[in-house]
This record gives C-alpha cells, sequence and structure tokens, in this order.
C-alpha cells in the first residue's frame, strides 16, 4: 500500500478530527499513512491503485464496501472517525458548516432543509410542477430566511422525459422509489446545469427524530425508528445514483455522525408526542429560523412536487389504470427492448 501510487479518485469530501483535508493531504495519506484512512469522517468514495475506501454509513456510492478500506478486495479495517460528543445543536451547526463552502441547498420549506439552508447561507433550489405545495412553500421560506432560491417549475412533459432514465438508475423500480427519484432528478439537475456537484439536503431527519406521522401511532417506538434508520442506506443508493446522472451528489448533515449520536441520545418518547413529531429538532430550529417554519407540517416530497399526481397521469394515459407498479415494469421491458 505504501511507495509509488496512482492519484486517487475521490467523490465527495473527507474530513478528520472535525477540519477538512484537501485532495493533496488525502493523496498524502493514501500513499504515506494508509492506516489514517481509517479514521476519515466526511462523505467520500476514494479508490487508488488496488485500494477502495468508504464512509462509514455508505452516503456515497462507489466500488468497495461502505464503512471500510479494503485492497485487493480484501478488507483492511473499518473506517470509524472518532466522534465529538456535541449537544444537538452544536451538531447539526458544525455538520452544516463543514459542508457549506461549496454546493446548493435543495429547500422545500419544511423544518429539515429550512435549517440547513439557513445555516449553509447558499443558494437554494426547489423543484415542482406549477402552483404545486413545494414552490408556494419553498418561496415562502427562501423570503422569511433571506435566502436566494430558484424554483423551478417542471412540466408533465418533463417527468413523462425523465422517468425511463429515472428508473434505469434506481437500484428498487417500485412506485414510491420512483417518484422520490423523480424529483431528486429535476433537483439535480438544475444543479449540475449550474455548475454545482454537492446538494445539501435534509434527508435522515424524519427517521431520526420521528417525522413521519405513522410513528404516532407506533407500539414501539424506538425499534421502528431504528429499523427505519438501517433503510436510510438504500435510499441513499437510489438518491445519489439518481444525482449522479447529472454529474452531482447529495450531502447529508443530517446523518453526519455527530448529529446521529446526539439524536440517538433523546429518548424516542421526547421526539413524537402529543401529536408533534420531530419535536428536539423542532427546538433546535426554532433558534435560528422564524417559529412558523420551524413547526410547520409538511407533505413528503413526491406529493409536495405534485410528481406523484403526474405519474399517476401518465399511467392511465398509456393503459394502466389500477397499476403503478405495472405501468414501471412497462418502462422496463421497452428500455430493455422486450
Amino acid at each position: 500500500m505504501r511507495g509509488t501510487m496512482e492519484k486517487p479518485v475521490l467523490s465527495g469530501w473527507v474530513e478528520l478530527g472535525g477540519r477538512r483535508l484537501s485532495f493533496d493531504e488525502i493523496s498524502m495519506i493514501c500513499r504515506d499513512r494508509p492506516e489514517e484512512i481509517l479514521r476519515f469522517g466526511g462523505e467520500f468514495a476514494l479508490s487508488w491503485d488496488t485500494c477502495t475506501a468508504r464512509d462509514h454509513l455508505g452516503i456515497l456510492n462507489g466500488a468497495g464496501p461502505k464503512g471500510a478500506l479494503a485492497c485487493n478486495g480484501v478488507t483492511k479495517g473499518t473506517i470509524s472517525p472518532e466522534v465529538t460528543d456535541l449537544s444537538l445543536e452544536e451538531a447539526i451547526v458544525t455538520a452544516v458548516a463543514l459542508r457549506s463552502d461549496e454546493g446548493i441547498t435543495a429547500l422545500s420549506g419544511g423544518v429539515d432543509s429550512s435549517l440547513v439552508a439557513k445555516l449553509a447561507g447558499r443558494e437554494c433550489v426547489a423543484v415542482g410542477l406549477e402552483n404545486s405545495h413545494d414552490l408556494k412553500q419553498a418561496r415562502h421560506a427562501a423570503g422569511l430566511l433571506g435566502l436566494d432560491c430558484t424554483c423551478v417549475t417542471i412540466t408533465e412533459a418533463e417527468v413523462a422525459a425523465a422517468l425511463p432514465r429515472v428508473v434505469a438508475a434506481i437500484p428498487k423500480k417500485d412506485p414510491v422509489n420512483t417518484g422520490i427519484a423523480l424529483t431528486q432528478f429535476f433537483v439535480a439537475r438544475f444543479a449540475g446545469e449550474h455548475g454545482y456537484t454537492r446538494i445539501l439536503t435534509g434527508q435522515g431527519a424524519d427517521e431520526l427524530f420521528g417525522g413521519y406521522a405513522r410513528y404516532e401511532e407506533s407500539e414501539d417506538l424506538e425499534a421502528e425508528l431504528a429499523r427505519d434508520f438501517l433503510g436510510l442506506e438504500a435510499q441513499a443508493r437510489r438518491d445519489q445514483a439518481v444525482a449522479a446522472l447529472h454529474g452531482t451528489y447529495l450531502s447529508m448533515p443530517y446523518l453526519d455522525l455527530r448529529v446521529v449520536r446526539a439524536a440517538r441520545i433523546i429518548p424516542a418518547q421526547e421526539k413524537v408526542q402529543g401529536g408533534r413529531r420531530k419535536i428536539p429538532l423542532r427546538k433546535v430550529a426554532e433558534r435560528h429560523i422564524p417559529p412558523d417554519l420551524a413547526w410547520m407540517e409538511k407533505k413528503a416530497m413526491q406529493y409536495g412536487s405534485g410528481v406523484w399526481g403526474v405519474l399517476r397521469k401518465l399511467a392511465r394515459k398509456n393503459g394502466y389504470k389500477t397499476s403503478l407498479q405495472d405501468y414501471i415494469d412497462q418502462i422496463i421491458r421497452v428500455e430493455h427492448g422486450h
């Protein structure tokens, strides 16, 4: 592993001990002190010579196993960055600060993305059909936050054109994943067209803090949150696959290990109670953004953007009145020439 080596290929970014590393520093560590890679934080997929390394949670897609340093197909060690214990607020502020030196923020106007947008202070983008909930809410939020936000109005024709590319790219080809991925497609398209590589998002907040309505009826919220957190890896594979179509990647401050640790310390019953969800996150948020944004409930991405309605309309137009899955399966068959 030491000695002469080819220049590493890096997707994403790396930190060590809370400090962002330059590409030259990363190259030097790969060449001279590869054992330090096991302490790397950040969101990254790294490869050089016969070796690969990916971040602890596998947020970025890449060769080799997630959270591991591997050479010649053999795992050399587990990547486990040292994480400082911080309050939830300190953890979120730190996580966003490490990611906000570049990129654009995907803003839907809910608490998750609004807090990230305000802390990052970068240009924002929102996508949706004309008069969709998300476009209206994003405009409202951007105005309150004092941020520049480009609201991209997408059309039924654009959704129809993007659908085969999205279905081909995502691992799990079902209606829910397709609807979410379609919305992400247009966010990533805007970012790529405007020279951005990194897209800051609010992913992971629902699973960490109890954001879904079904959690209010949960008989074992702690277990359900833990199970849903494990499902974030598959979501990341889907979202990053779509982002990669436009040469971009999603950066997720709420999945920073400092934030994850701070969130897990909070008992589940404090996250969901009295008809309110994501309570700890909202309490942090109201110290940074207007209270009406911090405590507002928001529709899921595929519904708020209007994409879900278009997907159902396209299915009916193509003769699939009762099954979106059959319509998606037909797209797969056409793409493969069957």
